[in-house]
C-alpha cells in the first residue's frame, strides 16, 4: 500500500477515533437512541443522491443489516459511551466484533479457520475478561455488556451483509440510515425521557458530536474505507484500522481525564492482539494483487 494510502488510513482512524471523544460530549446532554437518531437523519440527508431502489429480492436482508449492523448497534454503542465515563473501554472492547464475527462466519457461513485463528479468538474474549477487572471498568460493569452487545449486532450484520448483493456501499448505507431512524424514534419515546426538553437546551458541542458522527465518522470515514477496501482486500486493510482504539485511548487520557489502569492496558493488549492475529491470517489467506 502506498504512503498517500497509508496516510487515508490513518485519517479514517483519527475520524474513527475521535467519533469516541465528540460522541461522549454529546451524550452528556441527548439521550443515546436520540442522539443515533439523529445521526442517521444527518447520514441519510448527506447520502440521499446515491440512494437507488434495492435490487430485487433484497428488502429483507437489507432491513436486517440496516438494523442490526446500523441502528441497534449504534444505539447500543453510544449507550455504553454514555454509561462508561471513559473512552478506552468502549473503543477497545468494540474491536470484539471481529471474533465474534469469524465464529458466526463458521456457524452460518460454514466457513472454517486454523488454530492461529483460534488462537487469536481466545486472546480476544480473555482479553475482554481482564479488562473487565480493572477498576476503570467496574465503575459501569452495565457498559461493557452493553458494548459486547453492540458489538454482537454489528457481528450479526457484518455475516448477513455478505448475502446482500447489487448495491453500491453508499446505497446500502443511505437505506440504513432512513430504515433505522423510525424505530430509534420509536426506542426513544418508549425508553428515555426529557427528550424535547433535551433537544431545547442542547449547546452547541451537542450538536457538533451528532455533525461530526454523520459527516466525518460516517460520511467520510466509511466513504474513504469502502473507496480502499474497492482497491485492496478487506484482510489488508483491517490490520491497520487498529489504531483507531490506540487514538481514542489517547484522546481519552489527552482530553477526557481517562486514567487506564494496568488491567485495562493488559486487557486491551490482549483484545488488539487477538483481533490483529485474525486479521493477520485472513491477510495471507487472501493476498490478491491490489487495483491500481
Amino acid at each position: 500500500m502506498p504512503v498517500r494510502h497509508l496516510l487515508l488510513v490513518l485519517l479514517i482512524c483519527l475520524a474513527w477515533a475521535g467519533n469516541f471523544l465528540t460522541s461522549a460530549a454529546a451524550l452528556q446532554h441527548l439521550p443515546p437512541f436520540l442522539f443515533t437518531a439523529l445521526r442517521l437523519g444527518l447520514v441519510a440527508l448527506l447520502l440521499w443522491p446515491w440512494l437507488r431502489r434495492p435490487p430485487a429480492g433484497q428488502w429483507p436482508r437489507l432491513i436486517a443489516v440496516s438494523l442490526c449492523s446500523g441502528a441497534f448497534h449504534f444505539g447500543f454503542s453510544f449507550w455504553a459511551i454514555q454509561l462508561a465515563g471513559n473512552l478506552a473501554s468502549p473503543a477497545i472492547v468494540t474491536q470484539s466484533y471481529v471474533p465474534m464475527t469469524a465464529l458466526l462466519a463458521v456457524i452460518f457461513l460454514g466457513e472454517r479457520f486454523g488454530w492461529r485463528t483460534s488462537l487469536g479468538i481466545a486472546v480476544s474474549f480473555a482479553g475482554i475478561l481482564v479488562l473487565g477487572f480493572d477498576p476503570l471498568v467496574l465503575a459501569a460493569p452495565k457498559s461493557l455488556l452493553l458494548m459486547l452487545l453492540a458489538s454482537l449486532l454489528l457481528a450479526v450484520g457484518t455475516v448477513m451483509l455478505r448475502g446482500l448483493k447489487g448495491m453500491h456501499p453508499f446505497n446500502q448505507q443511505a437505506w440504513s440510515a432512513l430504515i433505522g431512524i423510525a424505530p430509534l424514534l420509536a426506542i426513544s419515546y418508549g425508553f428515555e425521557h426529557g427528550q424535547v426538553a433535551a433537544l431545547k437546551a442542547a449547546p452547541w458541542v451537542a450538536w457538533v458530536g451528532v455533525a461530526y458522527a454523520a459527516i466525518f465518522a460516517s460520511a467520510l470515514g466509511h466513504g474513504l474505507f469502502y473507496w480502499l477496501v474497492q482497491r485492496y482486500p478487506v484482510s489488508q486493510v483491517t490490520p491497520y484500522l487498529l489504531i483507531t482504539p490506540v487514538f481514542a485511548v489517547a484522546l481519552g487520557i489527552a482530553f477526557w481525564g481517562d486514567r487506564p489502569g494496568p488491567r485495562l492496558w493488559l486487557g486491551g493488549a490482549m483484545v488488539l492482539g487477538g483481533v490483529l492475529a485474525i486479521a493477520l491470517r485472513a491477510r495471507t489467506k487472501n493476498r490478491v494483487v491490489p487495483v491500481p
